[in-house]
């Protein structure tokens, strides 16, 4: 409440704002509280307080009521304190962000470690609370390893199921790999996912086939001696279909941690510990000012709030590197995890899957690679110069596909492959770097936390 006795608008304060604000005054949290909660238990203490002031203004004499109208107002120093709590946190995320590899070496290789011991720790004693579980696993794992292991008829069909579990989990694995929220992420999409069904499809145009020789497909393509005259893109989508899914899969697995983050953040009473769920908050304080990206976070935040499973869907179901928050919005209010994983799974496994799936299929339909290869050299100055190389790596990978096996190859000295496989080389680096400033950051963000906490428990004391 301001000195003029006007409550200030509670609804632009951010949740952690509002839950600091009631600490300073002394009100006790039990539970679990939505924004509408605090903002109703901020107004009656305003209430409260006014009424307060108005009683002890009448019980004081004229002359100690004092030039400037009388007691002071108690809400001139709480907002004060939640200015204050919220510039600490712009400078907290500021100093994070230095963090980095480049430009503080030494104590982001220091964050790091100590961030890596406490989650081994953390995960250690998780794993000796579900001991129970994990035996079980262990052993179902040592009986596979033993029928593996024994000679009989089992053999071929356990070489087969092999085959299979590993190439679903290779696929799996690089859609957690892009989505899981290590670092930067691995755009293993653009990497190997994408690569592959563009190869595919290539393939099976120049075969008019998809029944590849295994081995080996799907290390390497070859043309089988059975061709047929015809080739869908219906067929390409069931030949890549399997690992399609699996990457999808993977997707929707990776954005599990923000939803069990953020629910359990709600179910403990804790603040949810999320700048990107502040910044939401604050989003909404200037409704006119935003722009495009901003328009996007809201849009993404408010369709799952109030849609729910086809929200989620509808968010999972298109590329939205904006997701995250879905997953963050879902865990604070308590949606049913089988309801966010279920919509995920299908939005991103299926739905998702199968738009981009199908982009790549048609954009590198022989006819076309063929139309734009041929629409290089129409470049000012480079095209020429640029299609020559090109046409070199098409033809390259043409003739690859009619090798025989056994039979001697020639190496390819394509700058394109070189090219391809430095970006690769690069992208992994990087990834690498980004997954020792994260969790340099986040050790840095506990060290914070651990201070307001003393902080907090010294003014109670």
């Amino acid at each position: 409440m301001s000195d003029s006795g006007v409550s200030p608008d509670y609804s632009t304060y951010t949740v952690a704002d509002l839950k600091q604000e009631l600490k300073n005054r002394g009100v006790q949290l039990k539970g679990s509280k939505l924004k509408v909660d605090l903002v109703k238990l901020l107004k009656e203490s305003d209430r409260t307080q006014e009424s307060g002031v108005v009683q002890r203004k009448a019980a004081l004499p004229a002359e100690d009521i004092g030039l400037n109208g009388g007691a002071v107002s108690f809400a001139a120093n709480n907002d004060l304190d939640l200015t204050r709590h919220h510039k600490q946190r712009m400078e907290e995320k500021t100093e994070r962000e230095t963090i980095v590899l480049w430009r503080k070496p030494i104590t982001t290789i220091h964050y790091f470690s100590l961030e890596s011991v406490i989650l081994l720790k953390d995960y250690a004693v998780s794993l000796w609370k579900h001991r129970i579980l994990v035996a079980v696993c262990l052993l179902t794992f040592l009986g596979f390893v033993a029928v593996y292991n024994i000679e009989g008829s089992h053999q071929p069909h356990v070489t087969s199921i092999e085959k299979t579990v590993l190439w679903c989990l290779y696929w799996v694995g690089l859609g957690i790999l892009s989505s899981v929220g290590l670092g930067t992420g691995l755009h293993t999409f653009v990497l190997y996912l994408g690569p592959h069904i563009a190869a595919v499809t290539l393939a099976a145009f120049e075969c008019m086939s998809v029944d590849f020789p295994e081995p080996p497909y799907p290390d390497s393509i070859i043309c089988p001696d059975e061709v047929g005259d015809t080739m869908s893109l219906w067929t390409i989508m069931s030949k890549v279909r399997l690992e399609a899914m699996m990457w999808g899969a993977g997707t929707a697995i990776g954005e599990l941690p923000p939803y069990f983050m953020a629910r359990a953040a709600r179910l403990s009473g804790r603040d949810v510990d999320d700048e990107d769920f502040d910044e939401l908050e604050d989003l909404r304080k200037h409704p006119k000012d935003l722009n495009v990206l901003d328009r996007a976070k809201l849009g993404v935040h408010d369709l799952v709030q109030r849609v729910g499973f086809f929200g989620i869907l509808a968010c999972a179901s298109i590329p939205n590197p904006l997701f995250d928050l879905a997953g963050i919005t879902c865990g604070h209010f308590l949606v049913k995890f089988w309801t966010f994983f279920g919509a995920t799974l299908i939005g991103k496994a299926i739905i998702k899957m199968h738009i981009q799936k199908l982009f790549v299929i048609f954009v590198f339909s022989e006819h076309h690679v063929e139309q734009l290869i041929s629409l290089i050299k129409y470049i000012p100055y480079f095209g020429p110069s640029l299609q020559a190389p090109f046409k070199e790596y098409l033809n390259v990978q043409k003739t690859k596909l009619h090798h025989k096996p056994g039979a001697p190859t020639e190496g390819d000295a394509s700058w394109l492959s070189w090219v391809f496989e430095k970006v690769i080389i690069i992208m992994v680096a990087y990834f690498l770097l980004s997954i020792v400033n994260s969790t340099a950051q986040a050790y840095h963000k506990r060290l914070n936390q651990r201070k307001r906490e003393q902080k907090e428990k010294l003014s109670t004391d």
